[in-house]
């Protein structure tokens, strides 16, 4: 006897589950939504931290040219590893209001969503992307101060020497410089950290980018710390020169401001030739060795 489909009785119809990636993407905001605003509004508000609304986006784009790797190998149980230490390290930070470790808790996560997703293989093919993503997050202020104070005094005793070599009559006192009728105080926001973070992040960009050896990648992101500490010890002595020689006002406003943009371009211009060079060399040494 054949079974009809009258016979066959009426269901519901099936409700398909909520696709896993939107589960994720809820879980991970619910899990770590309050660090990301934080740092979303950190990197709005914060001078020190403004680089990371270039870095993330450049970082995001990366990402999503490289895409993943043609032959994923998922780790689960490692990446799932990976997912809970973020998750208990984000909690533990959450209890000690710590937002440096609660940020890096974040990216941890994606990292072991990466690996369990694709295998560690991805996060090599992300390098650059995810370099570029932890330098985003700001430095802590315990750090940020440390480094701060021993750049004061660096470029403090720079710009001093070159007034004093261009007959300025200049005195010193830490980071202090005393000119007749004037005196000069190298702030932290002076202290030339801010573009020796960007010019360490265009650094590891321009490398990524251009640059084939991980040596010479090396050397270029090493040689932006010299250039930053030199360079500003130029605007020191720029400033101090101006002073003396043409109108105290010069040290504040518009002019103080546009001296520190000048120098970062020239900055960037030296970054840009010495990748240049660095690129020539690669491409000596490679044709050496065919």
């Amino acid at each position: 006897m054949g079974v009809t489909t009258d016979a066959l009785p009426l269901t519901q119809p099936n409700r398909l589950p909520a696709p896993p990636l939107l589960v994720g993407a809820l879980a991970f905001l619910v899990c770590f939504g309050e660090p990301l605003a934080l740092l979303v509004r950190d990197w709005w508000s914060d001078p020190d931290s403004g680089h990371g609304l270039l870095l993330f986006p450049v970082a995001v784009w990366l990402a999503w040219k490289r895409k993943v790797v043609a032959d994923p190998r998922p780790q689960e149980p490692v990446g799932l590893a990976m997912l809970v230490g973020a998750i208990v390290l984000r909690y533990l930070s959450g209890l000690a209001a710590e937002l440096f470790t609660m940020r890096m808790s974040m990216l941890g996560a994606v990292m072991g969503l990466l690996v369990y997703a694709y295998g560690f293989r991805q996060l090599v093919h992300w390098w650059l992307p995810l370099t570029l993503t932890v330098l985003s997050v700001p430095i802590p202020d315990v750090l940020l101060g440390a480094l701060a104070l021993p750049l004061q005094f660096k470029a403090s005793a720079w710009g001093a020497a070159l007034l004093e070599a261009r007959h300025v009559p200049v005195r010193l006192a830490g980071n202090v410089l005393y000119l007749p009728g004037r005196s000069l105080f190298v702030t932290e926001a002076c202290s030339g950290l801010r573009s020796l973070t960007a010019l360490l992040a265009l650094g590891v960009l321009v490398g990524g980018l251009w640059l084939r050896s991980p040596w010479s990648r090396g050397i270029l992101v090493l040689s932006a710390i010299p250039v930053a500490m030199a360079l500003n010890a130029v605007r020191v002595f720029l400033t101090g020169f101006l002073v003396y020689y043409v109108n105290p006002a010069l040290a504040d406003g518009f002019m103080h401001l546009s001296e520190g943009w000048v120098i970062f371009v020239i900055a960037l211009a030296i970054l840009g030739g010495f990748t240049w060079l660095l690129g020539r060399l690669e491409h000596a040494l490679l044709r050496k060795a065919g």
